[in-house]
């Protein structure tokens, strides 16, 4: 398994699969990335939340890279939904430029949550009750004035918690 260079998991009292990893550039943000992209499978669904400029799109083309999409990972901001064909086909999607529940439904996001993709879903805060139970829900947040981010993994479900957990302890052994 690659090393993911740097970043440091601290669980959160009280919730072991509640875990903040700290990255300090943007490439570790996107290594970081790429390894839960490898994690990740057909199905999975990962819901990013951020200020604008934290590092949504950095994290969401490393899980593409790391999930095998190939081609240029750019953010979907005007398009709002990119499709990456790969070992696992991934959907992009930056709901930024929403501001009406309707739009939801005329993007289709109902049915790429429930269908076959890996989906990597920016400003998930505006999906609302279509964002199924079980999800991979990420914060990123700055911190310090400079490149150093705080990655606030919450799983939701099983699957998820096995996943944080794993990329948790990869972390911990790389420091």
């Amino acid at each position: 398994m690659p090393e993911v260079p740097g970043p440091r998991p601290e669980p959160r009292a009280g919730n072991i699969s509640q875990v903040r990893i700290d990255t300090s550039s943007p490439e570790q943000t996107e290594a970081l990335g790429r390894r839960l992209g490898q994690l990740l499978q057909a199905g999975d669904i990962v819901a990013l939340s951020g200020d604008l400029g934290a590092g949504k799109t950095v994290l969401a083309r490393g899980i593409a890279e790391g999930a095998g999409a190939a081609g240029y990972i750019a953010s979907p901001t005007f398009t709002f939904i990119r499709a990456y064909r790969g070992a696992v086909t991934v959907y992009h999607v930056d709901l930024y430029r929403l501001d009406r529940p309707q739009q939801l439904e005329d993007l289709g996001l109902d049915e790429l949550l429930d269908g076959t993709g890996l989906v990597v879903l920016e400003w998930a805060e505006k999906a609302g009750p279509l964002l199924p139970a079980e999800h991979l829900w990420i914060t990123i947040r700055f911190r310090n004035g400079d490149d150093t981010r705080t990655l606030e993994f919450l799983p939701r479900g099983p699957r998820y918690t096995d996943v944080v957990q794993t990329v948790a302890r990869e972390c911990a052994s790389s420091r």
